[in-house]
């Protein structure tokens, strides 16, 4: 299959609150892997179903992964409708976003935090996530939301990488 395209800011679908998953099936199946390997192939840890123009409540995550083309110990795991609860503690770290290009922003994040999901099979399950995977969830979870991390910056900045990211986008049409 082709290669899936990551949407950009200020495209309107990253914006939209996404619809539960309801159907555990091959079509999903193969969205998730699609979107590993577009993932993959952008360099990330992480990408939501909403990045790629689906709205559904799902996003691939491989915190492990190291983003360099040597790097091929590939180990993405699906979160299907998650929930995240129990959300403790401080980790201020550098994000970036593969819908937001050449922004990186530090954020004030969960450093523990408790996520219920389905696996693409519908299996319920719970997993404690702490440091970069709980930053990881947290910013994945944001785009089921419709919200990117620019929209948690302060009102002065967001503007002004926001301003910044409609001219790269104009520039680009």
């Amino acid at each position: 299959m082709a290669l899936l395209q990551v949407l950009t800011y200020p495209d309107p679908r990253l914006k939209q609150v996404a619809a539960q998953v309801t159907e555990f099936n091959d079509p999903l199946r193969q969205l998730a892997a699609d979107m590993a390997e577009a993932m993959y192939a952008e360099s990330g840890v992480g990408l939501a179903a909403p990045q790629v123009g689906v709205s559904l409540r799902l996003f691939v995550a491989d915190c492990n992964y190291g983003g360099s083309e040597e790097d091929d110990d590939h180990q993405w795991e699906a979160y299907i409708n998650p929930v995240i609860s129990n959300g403790q503690g401080h980790l201020e770290m550098e994000e970036g976003c593969l819908s937001v290009p050449e922004v990186r922003a530090t954020l004030d994040r969960f450093e523990t935090l408790t996520l219920d999901y389905q696996d693409l099979d519908g299996n319920p399950h719970q997993v404690e996530a702490e440091g970069l995977f709980a930053l990881c969830i947290q910013h994945e979870t944001d785009h089921l939301e419709g919200k990117l991390f620019i929209d948690f910056l302060p009102p002065l900045r967001r503007k002004m990488v926001k301003n910044r990211l409609k001219k790269l986008a104009r520039a680009h049409d």
